[in-house]
């Protein structure tokens, strides 16, 4: 078994300037120029793992980003212009989901042929593996097209998306036009790349006290999966728009996570496009701030658990060069005391009136942003009103950002007490080049929400735009067809636009070193802005996505 599937082995991120020190063999997995995944074997599994091995080491959890008015982005002009009628010929759609189901006819040509050039399903280990890489199974055009043809076609190509997500958000940017359900994806003439993701390993969710039953990525399969893309797209020779409608809220929110780095890295390419969700966080109460200028030099807030979060996670991060202390009670005032920052020390208490655990690290200097972070993870709480003290230790000034959980991950039962809807886009949108795209209402042009607020935690403007996202219509397993909320959605259909502005640039000769990074500058250009907004803003980036005022806006260079 290979060890980045087997659950008995840590996934730890490292340098590659470290990793000719390690065993090279089958513990170490490349991620890009950059990064490798060392594989560790653990004996158990221990919450103090995590003080042993630095915290960004371990991988962030993702989650799902969803639960259309093509005209409203003026898609459906710029396709009835005979001089552009762009479609997406010419280019490919990787999306890193929850898989695809391949037999919908939203993705198969007239002849019954699939618009698939390959799936990468992680998930699979009996099948060809793809070249380069250590795990999961490939299925070829060639393969999907012998599925199709077949009686059964899942003994053939047994991949499937059953969660139904994946196959959502590869039909909003390249689903096939179906005049019966007034459906029609952004680009149905482009080609497609999927990579369905394997669950995050189990022990990745002991480490950040994440239920089992709940549904989250491994960041690093995330980033394989966009290389996959990117070698496929290359062999093709053809630009690629790569769509990630998944997110998390682990990290400093400052775009240096190990995804967040890496798309900005490769959008700044020639031909390849990222589009990526903004968050559904924005109404969740999951995110604290404050600044204390004045004496006393301390912040007292609250945390109200509900009673069927049992395990979960929380994370403050100071700004630099501050240090805090945390001090945490439970409901019954049970009470840790100050815990101080310390190099690699994890803490546990055990609260005797209440029967729950937590740990806690107040590590100071967390290694990829050079900032403080106190990580705090629950076992068992006790349900209800828990409190946080957190203080300078040099008595100064002091302000920090508190974030808990993304997605499922927890219920909504779970939230602070004085929340703060801002600074609540998840990762990869807070890294600088990626479009980011955050959702609204196009019946009534409100923005939705759930939608992430930024800015970024170092003050990048985040989101860059607002698309369509709810309820767009969208293909669902078993050949049905549904609709889908949310900013997942909301990148699928800017991913789609991505893919136009391609299109125009380099299949058609326009701009052929186009790369995401002048995509994206150019939407955000040509962004329809009101005069009752001030841009760019938090909300709403720099407005909402126009492609047809785009290309107007080229006509007058």
């Amino acid at each position: 078994m290979s060890k980045i599937i087997d659950n008995n082995y840590y996934d730890l991120i490292i340098s590659n300037i470290t990793a000719p020190s390690y065993d090279t063999g089958d513990n170490i997995t490349l991620l890009s120029e950059r990064n490798s995944l060392l594989h560790v074997l653990r004996s158990q599994i221990e919450p103090c793992d995590l003080g042993s091995q630095p915290y960004n080491s371990f991988p962030s959890l993702y989650t799902l980003e969803s639960t259309v008015s093509i005209e409203k982005s003026g898609i459906g002009t710029v396709q009835r212009n005979p001089f552009l009628s762009l479609f997406g010929r010419g280019i490919v759609i990787g999306v890193i989901d929850t898989g695809i189901d391949y037999q919908h006819q939203a993705f198969l040509n007239n002849d019954g042929t699939t618009r698939i050039v390959s799936i990468w399903d992680q998930s699979i280990q009996t099948g060809p593996v793809p070249e380069g890489f250590t795990f999961g199974t490939e299925y070829t055009r060639e393969a999907i097209n012998q599925a199709l043809s077949s009686e059964d076609p899942l003994s053939v190509v047994p991949s499937v998306d059953t969660n139904g997500h994946g196959t959502a958000i590869a039909s909003i940017i390249a689903g096939n036009q179906n005049d019966e359900v007034s459906f029609s994806g952004i680009v149905p003439e482009s080609e497609l790349i999927i990579v369905k993701l394997k669950e995050a390993k189990q022990n990745l969710k002991d480490i950040f006290f994440v239920k089992e039953d709940a549904l989250c990525f491994q960041e690093s399969d995330i980033q394989l999966g966009a290389r996959y893309m990117l070698l496929a797209s290359q062999k093709l020779g053809r630009p690629v728009v790569i769509c990630i409608a998944l997110g998390s809220s682990q990290g400093g929110h400052d775009g240096r996570g190990l995804l967040s780095s890496y798309l900005t890295y490769i959008v700044q390419l020639p031909g390849i496009g990222v589009s990526v969700s903004a968050g559904n966080e924005g109404n969740k109460r999951r995110h604290y701030f404050n600044s204390t200028a004045v004496t006393p030099f301390y912040n007292d807030f609250e945390l109200r658990i509900g009673e069927n979060d049992k395990l979960l996670w929380m994370e403050l991060w100071p700004y630099a060069p501050e240090r805090i202390t945390i001090d945490v009670s439970s409901p019954n005032r049970e009470s840790t005391l100050r815990v101080y920052p310390t190099i690699g020390e994890c803490r546990r208490f055990d609260f005797i009136f209440t029967q729950s655990v937590i740990w806690v690290n107040n590590i100071v200097l967390e290694e990829e942003t050079g900032d403080q972070l106190i990580l705090i993870r629950f076992q068992n709480p006790a349900p209800g009103i828990w409190y946080f003290r957190a203080q300078s230790v040099e008595e100064e000034p002091f302000s920090f950002h508190c974030w808990l959980p993304n997605g499922d991950i927890i219920s909504d039962d779970t939230f602070f007490l004085n929340p703060n809807p801002d600074t609540t886009i998840t990762s990869p949108g807070n890294g600088a080049n990626q479009l980011t795209v955050t959702a609204y209402n196009h019946l009534n042009d409100s923005i939705l929400g759930e939608s992430s607020r930024g800015y970024t935690r170092n003050g990048l403007v985040k989101p860059d735009i607002g698309a369509p996202g709810f309820q767009l219509p969208c293909a669902v397993p078993g050949n049905l067809y549904g609709t889908a909320t949310g900013t997942g959605a909301a990148c699928a259909h800017a991913a789609g636009i991505v893919a136009m502005v391609m299109e125009w640039a380099i299949p058609r000769g326009n701009y052929i070193s186009m790369t995401g990074n002048d995509v994206n500058r150019l939407i955000i250009r040509g962004a329809r802005r009101t005069t009752t907004e001030v841009y760019p803003n938090n909300v709403w980036g720099y407005g909402q996505i126009d492609i047809n005022n785009l290309f107007e806006q080229l006509t007058n260079i």
